[in-house]
């Protein structure tokens, strides 16, 4: 079984924008792929989120 994904609009200061913007081109992501590789690790290390064993993305995957 794969994830859902669903859509959520994002409201976000445009310095944060291209901070991230950068970052996902560093890493060969997309910047909607980034924010949520950053969402899911934050969550994860905070305990909030148990690590998972799915697949990731090609997205999530550095080139």
């Amino acid at each position: 079984m794969s994830a859902e994904k669903k859509a959520y609009p994002l409201r976000i200061s445009a310095t944060v924008l291209e901070a991230m913007q950068r970052w996902a081109d560093d890493e060969l992501r997309s910047v909607n792929a980034q924010i949520e590789y950053v969402l899911r690790h934050a969550l994860q290390e905070s305990g909030r989120l148990k690590p998972t064993k799915v697949k990731p993305m090609a997205d999530d995957v550095p080139r």
